[in-house]
């Protein structure tokens, strides 16, 4: 069960495909969000909404986003605003969700990528890298570290 403020929505076909040829076992794969982003999940939010926004248009712009897919992204981003962080932050939350997660349903494959146009059906593309592996506890010992974007990561009980 993911822990409260955390939600789960299913990849497109394209990116599961990719993902299970690099993770076969896999049963599901699932993009996790607070509120309709993933970014509060990895990078805690400027306490000015004006420079947050500015950090992930600047992102875009370097991304080559067409305008009109980044105000769709900054719109799913602006509604994460409305969940307040939990104790601790995020990124303590889904490193503790991840570490049950490896002990109850064992390895997981987890992928941090910035997809211009996120809330789109937004292909990976390419398949990532050679997965490096963790255990749960580094997870949990590294709860603002252990997920490096571009990077798949194998965490396992």
């Amino acid at each position: 069960m993911l822990p409260s403020g955390l939600a789960a929505q299913p990849a497109d076909r394209a990116d599961a495909a990719l993902l299970r040829a690099r993770h076969p076992t896999a049963q599901t794969v699932a993009r996790l969000l607070v509120g309709a982003c993933s970014c509060d999940l990895v990078r805690p939010r400027h306490p000015d909404a004006l420079e947050d926004e500015r950090h992930h248009r600047e992102r875009h712009r370097r991304a080559g986003t067409p305008r009109a897919q980044v105000i769709s992204a900054i719109e799913h981003h602006r509604r994460g605003a409305a969940r307040p962080a939990p104790t601790g932050g995020w990124p303590r939350v889904l490193a503790g969700f991840v570490a049950e997660h490896a002990r109850n349903a064992g390895p997981t494959l987890y992928l941090l990528r910035f997809a211009p146009g996120a809330g789109s059906e937004v292909a990976l593309g390419t398949p990532p890298a050679a997965a490096r592996v963790l255990r749960a506890a580094e997870v949990v010992g590294r709860p603002d570290g252990w997920l490096a974007e571009d990077t798949a990561t194998l965490v396992q009980p």
